[in-house]
């Protein structure tokens, strides 16, 4: 229908319905909804009153249900932090609380147990390697490939949300920084091997301090090493170095340990030398002193009796000379004819040889065949007791 169309606004033309009876109607359902007759009729200023009733519910509600939302649960492990404006206002423990509601008001709940984990020189798998955050020069010269881990968690909430604009960031910053420190300190067979324990702790240390400086509200838990080793570029040189150096190692153990063997028993042979010369020593003295003591007695006696003592001594030597020899004297100018006595068998065992003599003998034979190559049989010297009788010797 054209806006020219003598018909337009006439209701039964079937044209667009009519705005004020629209508005009519709403209103007196939403009345019906609150008690209100629902009645259209009637004039307009019995109508006014129930609807500005019906809009101050509709706004009671709202505002309650604005008010409700303000409430709000803090866990055991958590604070909440209460800005006004964007301005922190207090920090909340644990348990129910209430703040305005926004836009006044917002909380920022933050875990403070939680442990967070920052990787540095990789990503979720050390094969995963950031070069760029791994390869540190250390204080020899040389370059070496770490990966470790750090683990934090915080202490100050607020300064946590207001000073860190990135706190997993600005630990992986401040971490990479110590532990560049810590490393440019110390020769690489420390960091590499028996001084992993210290470069964590002297890592976990510079980075508190870190960010403490920064205000972080960041605890670092732990530093953990992950991996530590030379580039792959120089992983063969330096196998083969590792290997050179535990056999010079090796061999200054065996050395040690030779020395160990040899050094104890070279000073317990001096010791027994050093005893026996002293043992040699105390009996030389002690003979020594017997036999002046022994001199001054015969002196003594000798100066009493010249001769008898001169005699005497003189049979005590001839007895001590005799007494060991296999001679047997007969003296013939004081001799009657009679007969003599002579111990033949005690003669004869003291000049036989013993059997450990004449074992010693055989054994010597045979060695002496066996080197010359004889292929006859050296005869066993055999022991004849004919012979035994030419030592005796009359006088």
């Amino acid at each position: 229908m054209g806006l020219n169309d003598p018909q337009w606004g006439n209701k039964n033309a079937g044209g667009p319905p009519d705005l004020e009876e629209a508005m009519r109607k709403l209103n007196a359902k939403i009345q019906s909804l609150f008690g209100g007759s629902g009645n259209g009729g009637g004039n307009k200023s019995a109508g006014t009153p129930s609807g500005m009733g019906g809009v101050g519910l509709i706004a009671l509600i709202v505002a309650l249900i604005w008010i409700a939302s303000g409430f709000y649960i803090v866990d055991a492990s958590q604070r909440g932090v209460v800005l006004r404006f964007g301005k922190q206002v207090e920090v909340t423990d644990a348990g129910p609380r209430w703040h305005i509601p926004y836009p006044i008001e917002t909380v920022e709940v933050v875990n403070l147990s939680q442990v967070r984990t920052v990787e540095v020189g990789y990503r979720e798998n050390v094969k995963n390697k950031m070069l760029k955050e791994s390869l540190m020069l250390t204080d020899d010269e040389n370059i070496i490939d770490i990966q470790f881990a750090v683990q934090y968690f915080l202490k100050d909430p607020g300064e946590y949300l207001f000073n860190n604009r990135g706190p997993d960031e600005n630990v992986r910053q401040a971490a990479e920084t110590s532990i560049r420190e810590v490393v440019g300190r110390s020769k690489m067979d420390f960091v590499l091997y028996e001084g992993r324990e210290q470069v964590s702790a002297d890592t976990t240390k510079l980075m508190q301090d870190i960010l403490d400086k920064y205000k972080s509200g960041i605890v670092v838990s732990k530093v953990t090493m992950q991996n530590a080793q030379p580039p792959e570029q120089v992983q063969a040189a330096f196998d083969d170095a590792v290997k050179a150096g535990q056999d010079r190692e090796r061999q200054k153990n065996e050395g040690q340990a030779y020395a160990n063997d040899v050094v104890p028993k070279a000073k317990g042979a001096a010791a027994r030398l050093m005893q026996e010369a002293d043992g040699y020593k105390q009996s030389v003295i002690a003979n020594a002193e017997g036999d002046a003591s022994r001199f001054k007695q015969i002196l003594v006696e000798y100066e009493k009796a010249p001769g008898v003592t001169r005699e005497r001594m003189y049979i005590d030597m001839m007895q001590q000379i005799l007494s060991s020899s296999s001679k047997v004297l007969v003296d013939q100018k004081s001799g009657n004819g009679s007969l003599l006595y002579l111990p033949l068998d005690k003669l004869i065992q003291s000049t036989a040889p013993t059997a450990a003599e004449i074992a010693q003998g055989v054994k010597a034979a045979e060695q002496a065949a066996i080197t010359a190559g004889a292929n006859e049989v050296i005869p066993t010297p055999r022991v004849n007791s004919g012979n035994l009788s030419r030592d005796r010797e009359a006088r």
